[in-house]
């Protein structure tokens, strides 16, 4: 009985040797650890390990998330695996989680986009091809302002979604769609920017042969564009009397609608008023001393007839 227990006991000492050799034998790290030497690590080691320091234990990145547990960044996109996880939510295994063309990495930090949503602005159009290919604001559902979406004017209207105006008319595209007008066409709606002022001599209120050219011009503007009304104000310089003036004013206002009038612009698209001295002053005055010319004027101010008022540079 004495031997057998010493026996035994003999046997347990050489088991327990045995099984300490190849357990310090098993968790010995190679020099080279690769996957499947990870994968043949208990559970409770893995849990324990953090072979590449990304902040994810081994065992959640081959059995949780199927990460590369030796590689901290498994999709190289720039971003490691614990913050695409636990922090932007994105995929460590695809490098462009929302498969817009961007990778994660672009759109958080360098457009501010979202990575997990391919038209973060919600205009229609991919992040990438804002960026890319229209060179529109990815986070602007209108990038120039005008009214209108960047989809709405790439795909239904054909305008610039970088330029307001993309005719250059002094409408907004958006102010032409709701007018019903062309936003590609500058002629439409007819235009009038401005028109000539046109100046008299000391005392007199004929339209000399320079003031008639000026306003042979007006009158050309107007037969094109023939929604405009105007208001033609004429003025004086502060050479005279008050009362001498207004009314050499008015005569001066009727000798251009007279012009308009006899060109074929017809009388129900003006008012006509003479104002008496130009309330500015004089910058210049006539050479011996003969009042100021530039003040003694027409003005043929056009009436903006559309719903919007044009705006130009």
């Amino acid at each position: 009985m004495k031997k057998t227990i010493v026996a035994l006991g003999a046997a347990l000492v050489l088991s327990l040797a045995f099984l300490g050799c190849s357990s310090t034998k098993e968790l010995q790290e190679p020099e080279i650890i690769t996957l499947d030497w990870l994968k043949s690590l208990p559970h409770e080691v893995l849990k324990q390990r953090d072979t590449d320091g990304d902040g994810i234990n081994d065992y959640d990145e081959i059995f949780v998330y199927g990460t590369d547990p030796l590689n901290p960044d498994t999709d190289g996109d720039g971003i490691s695996d614990y913050d695409e996880i636990y922090v932007y939510g994105t995929d460590p295994l695809n490098p462009d989680t929302d498969g817009d063309g961007l990778t994660d990495y672009e759109e958080i930090f360098v457009y501010g986009t979202d990575p997990l949503n391919p038209d973060t602005d919600g205009d229609g159009l991919s992040d990438y091809d804002e960026i890319h290919v229209y060179r529109t604001n990815p986070l602007e559902e209108d990038t120039d302002g005008d009214g209108l979406s960047d989809y709405e004017e790439i795909y239904v209207h054909g305008t610039d979604p970088n330029n307001p105006d993309t005719d250059g008319d002094g409408f907004t595209d958006g102010q032409e769609i709701a007018m019903g007008t062309d936003p590609l066409d500058p002629n439409d709606p007819a235009v009038i920017r401005e028109l000539a002022t046109v100046n008299f001599d000391f005392d007199r209120s004929n339209v000399d042969a320079q003031a008639a050219r000026l306003l042979a011009e007006n009158v050309d503007k107007l037969r094109n564009a023939p929604n405009y009304t105007i208001r033609v104000e004429a003025f004086t310089d502060h050479i005279g009397g008050d009362q001498y003036n207004l009314r050499l004013s008015v005569r001066r206002a009727n000798a251009v609608a007279d012009f308009y009038r006899n060109n074929g612009i017809s009388s129900d698209r003006m008012t006509v008023a003479g104002l008496g001295k130009d309330p500015n002053p004089c910058m210049q005055e006539d050479i011996g001393g003969r009042g100021c010319r530039e003040n003694r004027r027409a003005t043929t101010i056009p009436i903006n007839p559309y719903r919007y008022t044009p705006v130009f540079d």
